[in-house]
């Protein structure tokens, strides 16, 4: 059974989101303010975290960074402010996904379902290759563990699958759309602005001069490209 966590001190709209989890079968804990959800989701694995911005205690924001440090677990933000700086922030914070309240319950679970789909379909095939190497770059696909120069770098389930279609496809433009659709699924509801935002994180930890990548380039108007 799929387990699911809510953080949102609003009872209403906590047991609502809750009740209609529960009816499509998933297993719901709940938190009403932010120490306790940053609690719960280190008690136990999630499937999946949904995350109110404005919490007592500790924000949302706060929290979905902690959690990022560790877990690779799907993070939905819940927010009442939808402007574009909002949503950036969001997703830099290693969101997922966001959502503007007031939502309708059918969009609520949508997403819900879009993420724990993209959540279940996001390795990459072994069979097509157990390891992609380059000269400084190794990536093991068996163990998802990656390595700069012999030493293990640390990456996110996500910004592994990235790293690692990119490199399959070595020397090849590939799109910000197609990127979208081959990590985070068909059915993504967000931007290309989360390819990005990934992207920089990768640099950040691949490249010796992340603002002069060597390995992930921009191809401006197309997309990325692998050099290795």
């Amino acid at each position: 059974m799929t387990s699911i966590l809510i953080v949102e001190d609003d009872a209403t709209v906590r047991e609502m989101l809750a009740l209609n989890l529960k009816a499509e079968g998933h297993e719901v804990v709940t938190a009403a303010d932010g120490e306790a959800g940053l609690a719960a989701a280190r008690e136990s694995p999630h499937d999946l975290i949904v995350l109110d911005v404005m919490l007592p205690k500790l924000d949302g924001l706060s929290i979905c960074r902690l959690i990022r440090k560790d877990s690779n677990v799907p993070i939905l933000i819940l927010t009442a402010r939808g402007t574009e700086v909002d949503k950036i922030v969001g997703l830099e914070s290693g969101a997922d996904d966001y959502i503007v309240k007031p939502f309708s319950l059918g969009e609520f679970l949508a997403r819900v379902r879009a993420l724990l789909r993209r959540s279940a379909s996001t390795a990459p095939a072994p069979s097509r290759k157990d390891r992609l190497e380059t000269k400084e770059i190794t990536l093991d696909l068996i163990s998802r563990r990656a390595y700069l120069r012999g030493e293990e770098v640390k990456l996110t389930h996500r910004e592994f699958s990235l790293l690692a279609e990119l490199m399959q496809n070595n020397g090849a433009v590939i799109s910000r759309d197609l990127l979208l659709e081959k990590i985070w699924g068909m059915e993504y509801v967000g931007d290309s602005r989360t390819v990005d935002v990934h992207i920089r994180w990768l640099r950040e930890k691949l490249e010796d001069d992340p603002a002069n990548p060597q390995f992930i380039q921009t191809v401006r108007g197309a997309g990325y490209r692998f050099e290795g």
